[in-house]
């Protein structure tokens, strides 16, 4: 049993720790149930739940490492187009997220899938040094899609790189 204050009130009988809670005008509520015995704290429930809600909300929010984002060409992508996708692409496995890549094929390109492929293959050979495949592509339907995860190794050495750049220029 523990009091409002976190004091420690000993091992006490269910009805006297309910007794003791409604003298106080607070709640009675069960913080540990697999204990033996089983661990109550006088408080406002309404409070406790209120404070519980908040430890969840920072939990969820400090466990959103990393997101999967997608980046979707054609197979008659133009050079610019593909460059700017590409390095979206770089920019997000660079912040550690997960990238999906898709190239949608449209009517008649489904007969020529050869070049949507051809297209895949340069874009993972040009991000190859920063990504890690995660799938290798594959069709799904009328959309050629490859999975790309972020480089152990890469995230860590752009930052260092970038800063002895910056101290070179500075000089």
């Amino acid at each position: 049993m523990i009091d409002e204050d976190g004091a420690q009130l000993g091992v006490m009988q269910p009805f006297e720790a309910m007794k003791l809670a409604r003298e106080k005008a607070l709640d009675l509520v069960e913080i540990s149930p697999s204990a033996d015995p089983p661990v109550c704290k006088i408080t406002d429930y309404g409070k406790y739940q209120y404070q519980q809600n908040k430890k969840a909300h920072e939990q969820r929010k400090s466990s959103r490492a990393s997101q999967l984002k997608e980046v979707k060409f054609r197979p008659n992508t133009a050079e610019h187009d593909y460059q700017v996708r590409r390095n979206q692409i770089i920019r997000f496995l660079g912040d550690g997220h997960k990238v999906r890549a898709m190239i949608f094929h449209r009517g008649r390109e489904m007969a020529h899938q050869e070049v949507g492929r051809a297209k895949m293959n340069r874009l993972l050979g040009d991000i190859g040094d920063q990504a890690q495949i995660e799938t290798m592509p594959r069709m799904e339907g009328n959309v050629l899609v490859a999975l790309l995860a972020p480089k152990k190794g890469a995230s860590a050495a752009k930052p260092a790189a970038q800063s002895a750049s910056s101290v070179q220029q500075s000089q």
